[in-house]
C-alpha cells in the first residue's frame, strides 16, 4: 500500500466524504464479489454492499491503521452476508414451498450449472478469492489488502480453489470430448 492510499484511508477514517467516496469506487466490486460468493444472489450481494458501507461510514472511528481499511470493509461485507445467509437458512419450509419456483434460462448450459456447482462447493475463502481474481479481473495486491491475506496465502488459497474446480469439472470436461 503506497502512502497516497494510506492517507485516502486515513482520510475516510476522520470523516472526509470525498475520501470515503473514492474509498467506496475503489472497494465496491471486491465487496460485492464476496458477499455474491456467499450468497449466490445479485440483489441479496448489492444490498450487502449498500448495508456494509453504511455501517463502515457510521463505524469508521474504530480502524485504528489505516492500512486495515480494506480488510475491516471486507469483514463488514462478510458477516452481513453471514447474517442474511443464516437468517434464509431459518425460513420454514411452508413458506419455501408457497414462493414460486424460479425457473432456470433456457441457455444455461450443463456445464454452466456445473462450474456453478463446484464453485458453490467451495469454502467461502476459495470462492471469494476465486471471484475476485478471475471473475472481478483483480491483481493480487488489490486482493491481498481486500482480504487482509499475504501473498503467499492467496497464492495458496488459489491454488487449491483451482485443484478443487478443476477435480470437480474433470468428468463434465471429458464428456465434452
Amino acid at each position: 500500500m503506497d502512502a497516497s492510499e494510506r492517507e485516502q484511508y486515513r482520510a475516510a477514517i476522520h470523516g472526509d466524504r470525498e475520501a470515503f467516496e473514492m474509498v467506496i469506487r475503489t472497494h465496491s466490486r471486491a465487496l460485492f464479489a464476496i458477499a455474491y460468493g456467499i450468497l449466490q444472489n445479485r440483489e441479496e450481494a448489492e444490498d450487502v454492499v449498500q448495508d456494509s458501507l453504511v455501517k463502515a461510514w457510521k463505524t469508521r472511528w474504530r480502524v485504528r491503521d489505516p492500512e486495515k481499511f480494506p480488510a475491516w470493509l471486507a469483514t463488514i461485507a462478510r458477516h452481513r452476508a453471514h447474517d442474511i445467509f443464516r437468517k434464509r437458512r431459518n425460513v420454514s419450509l411452508s413458506e419455501q414451498i408457497a414462493e414460486p419456483i424460479e425457473q432456470e434460462p433456457n441457455d444455461t448450459t450443463a456445464l454452466d450449472q456445473q462450474l456453478h456447482s463446484a464453485l458453490a462447493a467451495l469454502p467461502e475463502l476459495h470462492r471469494a478469492a476465486l471471484t475476485l481474481r478471475y471473475f472481478e479481473e483483480m491483481d493480487y495486491r488489490t486482493i491481498e489488502n481486500t482480504m487482509g491475506l499475504t501473498n503467499g496465502a492467496l497464492r495458496g488459497i488459489l491454488g487449491r480453489a483451482l485443484a478443487s474446480m478443476r477435480k470437480q469439472l474433470r468428468p463434465a470436461l471429458a464428456s465434452m470430448n
